[in-house]
């Protein structure tokens, strides 16, 4: 009984602390607000592995990206949006400036491409 009662309290300690770190700020906030204010687009899809890649690299900030779906509800079909903007690889990173980037991209690379500042 005292065995598996331990096991529970790790269990739901556990899980209460990873809800808990993913509340906490993320490093590259600035950095992710600041490129959708610049009016920078982060085209991707759920199930790219790419994008997943992408998002990781910004940890908790990862939630603040300027990200677009480009698949509809089927995940097969894209949508009108990402055909107007050919989207043909994922991630693509567009720029306000009409250039393009496509690939998983450093932080670093974007916030010079974008002229944010990047975090210490």
């Amino acid at each position: 009984m005292t065995f598996w009662l331990a096991i529970g309290v790790l269990v739901v300690g556990s899980v209460s602390a990873s809800l808990y770190i993913k509340t906490l700020p993320g490093k590259y906030d600035a950095l992710a607000q600041c490129l959708s204010e610049k009016g920078v687009k982060f085209y991707g899809a759920v199930w790219c592995s790419s994008c997943k890649e992408q998002k990781r690299l910004f940890g908790n900030s990862a939630e603040l990206l300027p990200f677009v779906e480009c698949y509809e509800t089927d995940q097969k079909t894209m949508n009108s949006l990402c055909m107007e903007k050919k989207i043909k690889k994922h991630p693509a990173w567009d720029f306000p400036d009409g250039s393009r980037l496509t690939g998983v991209q450093l932080p670093k690379v974007l916030a010079e491409k974008a002229g944010c500042p990047m975090p210490q």
